[in-house]
């Protein structure tokens, strides 16, 4: 076929290339039900005829909105797409009012949802959108219209040759997509990604990525509604992997288990809590199988990508592998060798031991605004290196701002925000989109991210702090679960701090504490005491400026549905700030 250069595009590529039985495959009541190839772009097309019978006009916004990753939600994208249509995903968690706002704003006409919950928050506030003419449901709900009634209506193929003439009308300039950003602050900006931003993305990233192409396998379940996954799926589409999508955060390790994928997301939090649980599991061992299990975790602390270490390094390593680390890949599956991981820094302790167990985690570094990908790593050809984002992928350019902001050019860079011509210019300068992260480029070209610009801050002695260098470093200790460092303003930085309660309780409990709640744990003199052992600790890796000087434990589980973490497992700063204003003032009482 002739080049891809829109996104519909890489489904008839992947027909034309390798034909796989299993392209999509959801579970339902217990059963994966795969979607072949050619099904997938037979039920593409039908949904096309639909909505080209019910009115849909080229740049009609169509908003969809599902709670998992599944089937529906990629049928539905190629049949918007491919009529010229744009397709405006939805986080599910977001609040009703943010679901007014995004309707609203993006004009969407009709709207899909998957299950009772998003149709509940959809109706709530569906009086409000008055563009919004009908809403879809792709599980079966009495009183909503079913997504199968468009496949009913376009069985009827008398009105294809308009489909194809539609698509032949895509360009690759024109707009795929309004991806709302889920932002820490104010309200969601609409990024407007063409057909080329993400194809472009695609085409750059896949020399990065070692896929066995018709052959592999692929476990989806970070949200589609994110361009990081979105961007994933149209390469696995481009290489013929086959997409599983799992049924939720909470059964991933069992669907790890039932898939046996080859690949998958992640990000830093569910890969940290993937290691806690085997290092739980470890701990629970006795005798000689203990010993050889932690010396193996020492062995892979010490990893060095391209055989940096030596070769005795290679013979403990060799013997880790096969005594402790294969264990870990068996519970993974089995076939899992590569997770590209995405949306935050990873602990450098973290990418050692997992490529040491040969379960390569490659980080990566990119935006919504680009579509995502500015950076990845590669286990082959000296691209892999610990602690960095990988090197610059083809045709992307990026320089280092003066203040060190991390600057980015090329086809993958956003068309600009929907029905916001300031806040794209003031993002968009030159060419370069001005990122907000702080980073360097190393000698070797490895992009390596230090911080949020906008997240450094002043204390009232004129010392810059980057709160995130400190977080990740105190998050490498097993006591904390989540953190976030404060004192804008103030005259020395504090942080309030989630303990990583499964372990803390497990501590508490061998060392005969007794603390029944989370409340009670927070409070407890003696796990108060530990808190601060760990972070004397670490503070000493920072000048005295940045040590952290006061801390508040919180009892609650920080999450996305309490207001704590972005979808993409972010700090919202602002929001934890307000939830723990009287922690805060503990820290800071006003004089």
């Amino acid at each position: 076929m002739a080049s891809i250069t829109r996104l519909f595009d890489f489904p008839y590529h992947q027909q034309e290339k390798y034909n796989i039985p299993d392209a999509l495959a959801t579970k339902v009541d217990g059963q994966w039900i795969k979607t072949s190839t050619d099904e997938y772009i037979k039920k593409a097309n039908t949904i096309s005829r639909a909505l080209l019978r019910m009115g849909i006009q080229k740049d009609d916004k169509i908003a969809v909105i599902t709670s998992n990753n599944r089937t529906e939600w990629h049928i539905m994208d190629v049949g918007i797409l491919q009529i010229g249509a744009q397709n405006v995903p939805i986080y599910p968690t977001i609040t009703e009012e943010d679901y007014e706002f995004i309707l609203n704003h993006s004009g969407a006409i009709y709207c899909f949802v998957s299950d009772e919950e998003v149709l509940r928050k959809v109706n709530a506030i569906k009086g409000n959108v008055p563009n919004l003419k009908e809403v879809f449901c792709f599980n079966t709900i009495s009183g909503c219209k079913n997504w199968e009634e468009l496949l009913e209506s376009g069985k009827d193929e008398s009105n294809q040759s308009e489909v194809d003439a539609r698509k032949e009308a895509v360009k690759p300039e024109d707009l795929a997509t309004i991806i709302y950003t889920s932002g820490t602050t104010g309200k969601p900006k609409g990024v407007m990604l063409s057909h080329n931003n993400i194809v472009s993305n695609v085409l750059g990233s896949e020399k990065r990525i070692p896929f066995d192409a018709g052959k592999s396998k692929a476990l989806s379940f970070l949200p589609i509604c994110h361009i990081y996954e979105r961007m994933v799926t149209y390469l696995y589409q481009y290489y013929g992997v086959a997409i599983y999508f799992g049924e939720s955060i909470e059964k991933i390790s069992d669907n790890v288990k039932e898939v046996k994928p080859n690949v998958m997301t992640g990000v830093p939090r569910l890969i940290e809590k993937v290691y806690e649980k085997i290092i739980a599991k470890g701990t629970e061992l006795t005798g000689i199988k203990k010993k050889l299990f932690f010396w193996a975790i020492s062995v892979g602390l010490k990893y060095e990508p391209d055989g940096a270490n030596g070769w005795w390094y290679g013979v403990q390593l060799s013997l880790a592998r096969k005594l402790i680390f294969s264990k870990w890949k068996e519970g993974l599956g089995g076939n899992l060798e590569l997770i590209v991981n995405g949306s935050a820094a990873l602990q450098p302790r973290l990418a050692r031991v997992f490529a040491a167990a040969e379960i390569y985690v490659m980080e990566g570094y990119g935006l919504s605004e680009t579509s995502p990908v500015i950076s990845v790593n590669d286990r082959r050809n000296r691209g892999f290196k610990i602690g960095t984002a990988g090197k610059i992928i083809d045709n992307v350019e990026v320089k280092i701002a003066q203040d060190g902001e991390i600057l980015c050019k090329g086809p993958n860079v956003m068309m600009g925000y929907y029905k916001d011509e300031e806040k794209t210019k003031e993002a968009i300068v030159d060419g370069y989109f001005h990122t907000g992260d702080i980073g360097e480029i190393d000698k070797d070209g490895f992009l390596k991210i230090t911080d949020r610009k906008k997240e450094m801050f002043k204390t009232s002695g004129g010392k810059y702090i980057a709160p995130q260098l400190i977080e990740n470093a105190m998050k490498q200790s097993r006591f904390i679960g989540e953190i976030m460092v404060i004192g804008d303003g103030e005259k020395m930085p504090a942080a309030f701090i989630q303990p990583d309660f499964d372990f803390v309780k497990s501590w508490a409990k061998k060392k005969g504490i007794k603390a029944g709640s989370n409340e009670e744990l927070v409070e407890n003199e003696d796990v108060r005491k530990r808190f601060q052992e760990e972070i004397d600790g670490i503070n000493t890796k920072f000048g005295h400026w940045e040590q952290i000087k006061k801390f508040e434990l919180t009892p609650d589980v920080w999450s996305i549905d309490a207001g704590h973490l972005t979808p993409t497992m972010k700090l919202k700063r602002k929001n934890v700030k307000e939830i723990y204003q009287k922690l805060y003032e503990k820290i800071y009482p006003q004089s």
